[in-house]
């Protein structure tokens, strides 16, 4: 059954839409502010623009994942300009306040295993609206897929012709393939997607391959041929051939599970986040994909959204009730013991993030094999994305794209975090895929 949280998109919703139709829904949500995205002053994106008494959950900062799936959403939606400001902001981070980091850790200096030594991944929003302020150092900052996604990004720009680096952002990319090198990213233990216990995580390898593969791309410019080099360290083909073989390498050995690490508070067979692999990554494909699609879908999936994984304890049942409000949204350490003896069977949240993403995958698959079936569900996790919406009755207001939903005295509500704009960014590539496909003359 299709829940709908808002009945006027009812009215936009098809079971076989037209371009027309995709034009229009697009148009209607722009205008009904789905499709906020307010910028800093120095190009980064909150992760929500929360009104000012969820101000608590912290997610008016800045995260670089985040920032780099909104941001790859304006690329797609051919607001490059948009796109290029954002990388070029984070390179500002990484060139300007981050690579001593880099660098302590490249050169031994620091250990890595205290995890404030590392790349700092969250920056905190100061009075003037901009974010170059580092977070304190209890943040999980040993998170390889947030600095995967900004070499894989920016990168990206790179190839596109969109950004012409400096001398000083090329050193500071050459510290990234370095750096994963000297932490053996391919086994190293991280927070990830969901920064939360450390573990071997195949979705954090993965990006790392995916960021170090397009930084290898770069290299077949003319400019860039000759690798670069930091402090007479070169970075060449060979030296990335062999860094991302040892990664894919550790994903044959890992996927299609996220952690088969046997302690029990890190091994995980199922996680969303895996499908990060499949779009926009292009890590993972064929049957594999098959394989972790057919998983979110088949365990994970929801009627509200869809779980990051099993027994996830954040925004479980009752959540608010249960936990105090400056403990919800901070970092609670690498034990969550006391966390997870909230959750229970079937009482996870069901995250917005997700339906977005399957549809987009369908729709890709559609695009190469125009099969009906393919068309169909690429149709019907868009409406499930449409249909997660907020009402006209939501305290934070119509027509936005929460987080996710959670069990809060027996009703499926929205949490605090709403809008997210990593949501927005999933839905806006959702309708862009169909509306390509129909621009072609599939469908």
């Amino acid at each position: 059954m299709l829940l709908v949280q808002n009945e006027n998109i009812l009215d936009y919703m098809r079971s076989n839409y037209t371009l027309e139709d995709i034009v229009t829904l697009k148009k209607f949500l722009q205008q009904r502010g789905t499709f906020s995205f307010p910028m800093r002053a120095n190009g980064l994106f909150p992760a929500s623009n929360v009104a000012s008494r969820m101000r608590y959950t912290g997610y008016s900062n800045s995260w670089v994942r985040d920032n780099v799936h909104v941001a790859h959403a304006h690329y797609v939606d051919g607001m490059v300009e948009v796109a290029r400001r954002n990388a070029q902001a984070l390179m500002s981070l990484y060139r300007d306040n981050e690579s001593i980091r880099f660098e302590d850790i490249i050169f031994s200096r620091k250990d890595p295993n205290v995890v404030a030594n590392r790349p700092h991944v969250r920056f905190l929003e100061n009075e003037t609206g901009a974010n170059t302020q580092a977070t304190n150092d209890d943040w999980p900052h040993a998170q390889n897929d947030a600095l995967g996604y900004f070499l894989w990004f920016y990168c990206k720009l790179m190839v596109g012709g969109l950004i012409e680096p400096s001398a000083r952002d090329l050193e500071t990319l050459a510290l990234f393939p370095l750096y994963f090198d000297a932490i053996h990213y391919w086994n190293d233990e991280d927070s990830g997607h969901w920064e939360e216990t450390r573990k071997i995580a195949a979705s954090s390898i993965g990006t790392v391959v995916a960021g170090l593969r397009m930084l290898r791309s770069t290299f077949e410019k003319t400019e860039y041929a000759s690798g670069v080099t930091f402090d007479s360290r070169p970075i060449t083909v060979e030296f990335l051939d062999v860094l991302i073989d040892k990664g894919v390498t550790a994903l044959k050995s890992i996927l299609p599970a996220e952690c088969v690490q046997r302690d029990r508070k890190k091994n995980r067979r199922y996680d969303a986040a895996l499908l990060f692999l499949i779009y926009p990554l292009d890590v993972v494909s064929g049957e594999l994909a098959d394989v972790i699609l057919n998983d979110v879908i088949g365990v994970l999936q929801g009627s509200y959204g869809i779980r990051r994984y099993l027994k996830d304890s954040f925004w479980s049942e009752d959540y608010k009730l249960k936990v105090a409000k400056e403990m919800r949204t901070t970092y609670i350490g690498d034990d969550i013991s006391w966390r997870d003896r909230l959750a229970g069977d079937n009482n996870e949240a069901q995250w917005c993030l997700f339906d977005p993403i399957v549809s987009t995958i369908w729709g890709l698959q559609y695009s190469r094999a125009n099969s009906k079936h393919l068309l169909e569900k690429q149709i019907y996790y868009l409406n499930r994305s449409l249909g997660q919406l907020t009402s006209d009755s939501c305290e934070f207001g119509g027509f936005k794209c929460p987080e996710l939903y959670y069990l809060d005295r027996g009703r499926w509500v929205v949490n605090d975090v709403t809008p997210l704009l990593w949501c927005q960014a999933n839905l806006l590539i959702a309708l862009n895929t169909i509306e390509k496909n129909l621009r072609i003359g599939l469908g």
